[in-house]
Order: C-alpha cells, then sequence, then structure tokens
C-alpha cells in the first residue's frame, strides 16, 4: 500500500509522520469511526523537531531526517506516493501582529473605507493608494480604471514592499480591475499579488479589502515554507506530489499554494480538526488544539468541521475566507508570563521562547541568568533575551539605522535585554523589529512553569527555576501579589493557563449556540464564567454556579498533558487525549481530500435580463433557468479545472441553487438574485510506484 508523509511546522515544533496506506484519506471531517481506526493503526512513526524560524528548512530537515529512517524494510523515501503539510504560520503571524510590508491597492472606494472593518488598524503603517475604478452591483463600471495612478503607485511602492493587494469595488460582481491591476503588477514588478475576487464571492468591500490585504502580508513566509519542503524532499529523493493543507481542512497542490498562498489560513487548525477526527473517532465533539503559540477551538458535528460561512476570524480579525470556524487565542505553551497594568497576571498573547529551551539551545544563556540571580543590582528587564528569529530578506528592507545596530547586536546569537536596552530609543528600535518579526523576546512561559513543576523534562530545567524567581524581582504592580518563591509562581501560571482556556472554550461554546459574543457578556456574565471556573467554591457562598460543557472535549497539541485534565474537570465534561495527539495536524495533512469550490451569482439588473457573474466576464439571458443552467455548466467546468490543478483524481462534482425571492403583498414575487454554486472533490493523485 501507499506510504504518506504529513508535515506540520508550527510555531515551536515541526512535525512529521508516516502512514502504511492511503486507504483511510477522507475529504475534510468526512469519515466514520472504522476510517478513524484505519488512519491510527497505519501510523508507522511521529518525530518532532524544533521549528527553526530564521531557517525553516533546518527544522523540516530534523523532522524528515528523524522519520525517514523508520520506514517498513524495503520501502525507500522515493517510495513514498504523496507529502502533505499543514502549517500555523499563518494564524501565528496574524495573531502576533507580524508579516511583510504591503501596498494596499484600492480601486472606487471610498476613503471613509479605511474606517470600517478594522481596515486602518489593521494597515498600521503599510502605504494605501486609492485610483478610480471599480464596478457597480450590476457589474457595470462605476468609473473606468485610473491606469496612470496605479502604475505610479506600483512604481514608488515596490522597492519598499514584499507584495501587493488589491481589492476593487464589486470585484465579485466584475473582477476586470482586479485582473488588470494584477497583470500590471506583475509586468512591472517581480512581487506576489493578491486579489479580494480571489478570496471570496461574497459583498462587503471594507472586508474584502481588510482579508486581501492580511493574506498579502502572509505571501512572503509561506512561499518561503513551500519551497524549503520542494527542496528537502529533493535532496531525499522523494518525487511524490506535495500537497498544502487549506483553511477549510482540503488540499491544493504546491503550485496552487504558490501562486495563491491566501488559502492556507488557518491551515493548521484545520488539519488539526482532521486529524482529531480521524485519530479518536469521535463524532461530536469541541476540539482544543494547544501548540506553543495560540490555543484553537474548533467544532465536530456529525464527523464534519463545523465551517464559518461568514469567514474565518484570526486574531480578533473578521476574514472573508470561508474555512473552519475556528476560535483562535493568543494563549499556548510559550505564551509570555506577563503582568498587565490594567488586568494584573495573564499569559499571553504574544509568543515569546522559553528560558528552558533558549539555555537549552544556547548553553551560555544560563551562564547570564545565573549572573542575574547573584546580582544585587537594580536592573531592568530582568530574565528576558532578544535574538533574531528569521534573516533579513526582501520583506525586511527600509531598516532604521537604529533598528539596523539593534539587528548587528544580535548577530552573535541571544542578547539579554538588560546589556541591550539602555535608552528608551533602543527600546522602541528592538519593538519594531519585534513586530515585524525579525527578532523575538525570550521570557518565562508556561513551558517552564512545567518544568519547574516536574511535568516537562525535556530543555534546560534550571534556567526555568532561575527565571522564576527573576520574574518575581519585578516591582509589583496592578495589585498583583507575587507567590513566595518560584515553584509557587510556576503553580500560578499553570492555575493561570487553567483559568484562560476554560473561559475561551466556554467563550467559543456560548458564542456558536447563542451568538453572544464575550465582550457582551457584561459583569454578571462574566463573574458566573470564572466563578464556574474556579478551583473550589466557598461552602459559605449564596449561590454555587456550574456551567457544563455538553459535548466531549477533544484535547490535541503537546502541552494539553500538562493542563487539560483539570481544564476539563472545571468544565465538568469527558476529555479525550488520542493517541498521536502531539501531532494531529501533520496526521489531519494526511487525511484530507481535495476541495474546490465556484460560486455564480445571478442578478436582474433590469426587467427581463437575467446576468451572469461568471469569472471571465458577464453574460446575459432573457430567461433565469437559461441562465441558471449556463451558470451551472461553467461552474462546473471551472470547479473540475480548479480541482485537477489542486491535485485531485477521481473528481466528483456536486451542486446548489439558492434563490433570492421577495414576495409582496397579494402574491406577487420579484426575483432578487440567484446563487449557483458547484463543488468539486477528489482524491489526491499519489505517485505511481
Amino acid at each position: 500500500m501507499p506510504i504518506l508523509l504529513g508535515l506540520d511546522t508550527g510555531g515551536t515544533y515541526t512535525d512529521a509522520v508516516l502512514f502504511d496506506q492511503a486507504q483511510g484519506m477522507s475529504g475534510p471531517g468526512i469519515s466514520t469511526a472504522a476510517d478513524a481506526a484505519h488512519i491510527h493503526g497505519g501510523v508507522l512513526a511521529t518525530a518532532k523537531s524544533l521549528t527553526t524560524k530564521h531557517d525553516l528548512s533546518i527544522g523540516l530537515k530534523g523532522a524528515i531526517e528523524a522519520v525517514l529512517p523508520r520506514l517498513p524494510e524495503g520501502v525507500r523515501p522515493a517510495d513514498i506516493a504523496l507529502v502533505s503539510m499543514s502549517t500555523t504560520l499563518a494564524t501565528n503571524a496574524i495573531v502576533e501582529g507580524h508579516g511583510a510590508p504591503i501596498c494596499l491597492i484600492l480601486l472606487g472606494y471610498d476613503v471613509k473605507s479605511l474606517e470600517r472593518a478594522g481596515l486602518k488598524q489593521a494597515l498600521g503603517t503599510d502605504p494605501v493608494v486609492f485610483a478610480a475604478g471599480g464596478h457597480k452591483p450590476t457589474g457595470d463600471e462605476q468609473a473606468p480604471l485610473d491606469v496612470a495612478t496605479v502604475k505610479a503607485a506600483i512604481l514608488e511602492h515596490a522597492p519598499k514592499v514584499a507584495a501587493f493587494a488589491v481589492s476593487g469595488y464589486f470585484s465579485v460582481r466584475n473582477p476586470a480591475h482586479e485582473i488588470a491591476v494584477r497583470q500590471m503588477i506583475r509586468d512591472l514588478t517581480d512581487k506576489p499579488v493578491s486579489c479580494g475576487h480571489e478570496l471570496t464571492s461574497k459583498l462587503d468591500a471594507p472586508r474584502r479589502a481588510l482579508t486581501v490585504a492580511l493574506n498579502a502580508r502572509l505571501i512572503p513566509q509561506l512561499q518561503q515554507l513551500i519551497r524549503a519542503v520542494g527542496t528537502l524532499l529533493t535532496e531525499k529523493g522523494i518525487s511524490a506530489p506535495l500537497m498544502v493543507v487549506k483553511g477549510d481542512g482540503s488540499l491544493i497542490d504546491q503550485q496552487v499554494a504558490l501562486t495563491c498562498p491566501v488559502e492556507t489560513i488557518l491551515s493548521g487548525p484545520a488539519a488539526s480538526l482532521v486529524g482529531a477526527r480521524h485519530l479518536s473517532g469521535a463524532e461530536s465533539v469541541m476540539v482544543s488544539d494547544m501548540g506553543g503559540t495560540t490555543t484553537d477551538i474548533a467544532m465536530l458535528r456529525d464527523g464534519r468541521p463545523v465551517l464559518n460561512k461568514e469567514g474565518a476570524v484570526v486574531g480578533g480579525w473578521r476574514t472573508m475566507v470561508e474555512a473552519v470556524a475556528v476560535h483562535t487565542y493568543g494563549l499556548g505553551g510559550d505564551s509570555e508570563v506577563r503582568i498587565d497594568e490594567h488586568h494584573g497576571f495573564l499569559v499571553g498573547p504574544r509568543r515569546v521562547v522559553a528560558l528552558s529551551l533558549l539555555a537549552h539551545l544556547y548553553p551560555t544563556v544560563l551562564d547570564k541568568l545565573r549572573a542575574q540571580y547573584a546580582s544585587e543590582d537594580m536592573m531592568a528587564y530582568r530574565g528576558q533575551f532578544a535574538l533574531r528569529q528569521r534573516p533579513l530578506d526582501t520583506g525586511a528592507e527600509g531598516l532604521s539605522e537604529g533598528q539596523m545596530k539593534v539587528w548587528e547586536a544580535l548577530a552573535d546569537g541571544p542578547v539579554a535585554l538588560a546589556d541591550l536596552i539602555f535608552s528608551p530609543a533602543i527600546g522602541r528600535h528592538l519593538a519594531r523589529l519585534v513586530d515585524r518579526g525579525l527578532v523575538i523576546i525570550s521570557g518565562l512561559t508556561p513551558s517552564d512553569a512545567a518544568h519547574v513543576l516536574g511535568r516537562q523534562s525535556s530543555w534546560c530545567t534550571e534556567a526555568a527555576e532561575i527565571g522564576a524567581e527573576l520574574f518575581l524581582r519585578r516591582a509589583p504592580f496592578a495589585g498583583w501579589v507575587p507567590p513566595e518563591n518560584g515553584r509557587a509562581l510556576a503553580e500560578a501560571i499553570v492555575e493561570q493557563v487553567v483559568l484562560q482556556s476554560g473561559r475561551v472554550i466556554l467563550e467559543t461554546s456560548i458564542a456558536e449556540q447563542a451568538g453572544i459574543d464575550h465582550h457582551h457578556w457584561g459583569t454578571l456574565g462574566r463573574y458566573l464564567v470564572d466563578r464556574s471556573l474556579a478551583p473550589s467554591q466557598a461552602d459559605s457562598a449564596l449561590v454555587d454556579v456550574a456551567l457544563k460543557l455538553n459535548f466531549p472535549l477533544v484535547a490535541i497539541g503537546a502541552p494539553v498533558g500538562s493542563y487539560y485534565g483539570e481544564i476539563a474537570r472545571r468544565l465538568r465534561t469527558e476529555l479525550i487525549i488520542p493517541p498521536h495527539a502531539d501531532v494531529s495536524n501533520a496526521v489531519g495533512a494526511v487525511a484530507g481530500g481535495v476541495m474546490q469550490k465556484v460560486a455564480i451569482t445571478i442578478t436582474q439588473p433590469i426587467d427581463g435580463v437575467f446576468r451572469a457573474h461568471l469569472p471571465g466576464g458577464l453574460k446575459d439571458f432573457t430567461d433565469l433557468e437559461t441562465a441558471a443552467a449556463f451558470a451551472r455548466d461553467t461552474a462546473e467546468a471551472e470547479a473540475a479545472a480548479m480541482a485537477k490543478k489542486a491535485g485531485a483524481s477521481d473528481i466528483e462534482l456536486s451542486h446548489e441553487r439558492a434563490d433570492k425571492v421577495f414576495e409582496q403583498p397579494g402574491g406577487l414575487k420579484i426575483f432578487m438574485e440567484s446563487l449557483v454554486s458547484v463543488t468539486a472533490f477528489g482524491r489526491p493523485a499519489l505517485a505511481q510506484g
């Protein structure tokens, strides 16, 4: 039977999984319990390697080299029939506010659009260009495209950005202007470009612009990852097709991902959900995936992932990418332990490098920690370090003189912040490098607390212990009273992780069930949730509070063993931690199928005319049924071609049609619009042995 290789590059670990057969693969989350047992029984080997953000190929090479020697006797790397990978890098970059600088070109938008959908806040200092153009709801031009303005903007900003994002007004009804600008960018530059009509067929111009901007920022990182994997596979003699997990849990060929990497938003969370389904055999459960940077929470109903039809929510931004309905929170094993001026003792959302891991990788860090612990001097930033996270590249050009000096100071490895930051200006330069994802901070994390408490022993326990003691020397504020010693602090960190994790699981559940966002809980709602999650309730309390999660909780991810037993107890639910839970993403990477969807809208611009808004332009008909039939045929051909290009074989098509009709008093019906959708599904095409 075919051998499959699943890969996942997460914020902390890169995972690899070998399977001995492909028959258990299914569509995104579509399987039976027998399929789950089949997949689980097919796991030959798993391996982990630390993710190396400064050079992703190092971590990938470590995971691949660790798992390949465990191939069955007589099986060579060249015999591997499929390689598929998922990644949490896109999710992490959005949550942490990292990403490459981009230029957003808006065609036919009003300047006030920046104030909607969080677009202005998301863009920060990245340039925005407004140009005449765009279309009307009917698909007709609202103004001719201002080619001169667009060309000047491309030439001005190309040297300073890593990618372009283009969004045209009503481009989902006619993408002609977006396509024209995309071609101009490709003719004038070598920069990647992302267009709004490629992401969604739904209306909402500001949110579509937000989505295309966020996605364009991710293009360089995802391209770097995909190319690194391709190079490694070639070096190892693996010529199998390389697939990438999309945000809905389905797969696309690497070439499609390279030209349209926006499809991989929430790739990691989607793969983890598919993997959890196959590993646990569960039908209807809440799935919580705790990684190093984030916790991703999603639902399985009747064996299928619940999809967010309104668009994936990541890091507080509501995008328009249809994906698994994952609620992502900045809480993981490597989240920063901090004291917030307004909220007190907290964990996250920023990811830092655990001190225990840093000292494991750089032994001189332990010497510095010992020196800081022995010193009686007043010292700012004790127990914190800075180090390079990735190399300077095209997306990192334009560093100021001060930023470059900080960058050069980190050339030989981690530097203690106490030695690095000797003025407020240096602190600002460092913060900018961190915001751009070039530099990362190291400090106390839940992973360090687990080392202090003996729940984890992978890295340097002494560094974690000293880090905890140094944290206690920080000046207390916000009413926080420091624990007595480092061990008590570690226990407090674990308790905080339990409370915050329980809170976000309940947030997700309440939002899913009642549509009530946690911002609308009010004082009473927050009290009830926090009271229910408290370690114990006093016997003298007038009112007991007990919120119960009615679905079983499937916990996956490397850190869950340290926290989720207690989390499930406080949620009063069954806990399932399946075998291979720590590599669920890599399992999900080889458990999915290829799925592509095409939607065509039919409108009635004037009486007697039914207009099909096709991928290649507009076509008018005098009869609705004729228009719908043509739209269906076009969508079927387009979806099948997209699925084949995405790497599918044995393609099956399904279609839906939804008509919007307004019924007036007296029974008169007025046609509004019709949406014809076709979904193409197929198995990944395997290498022929």
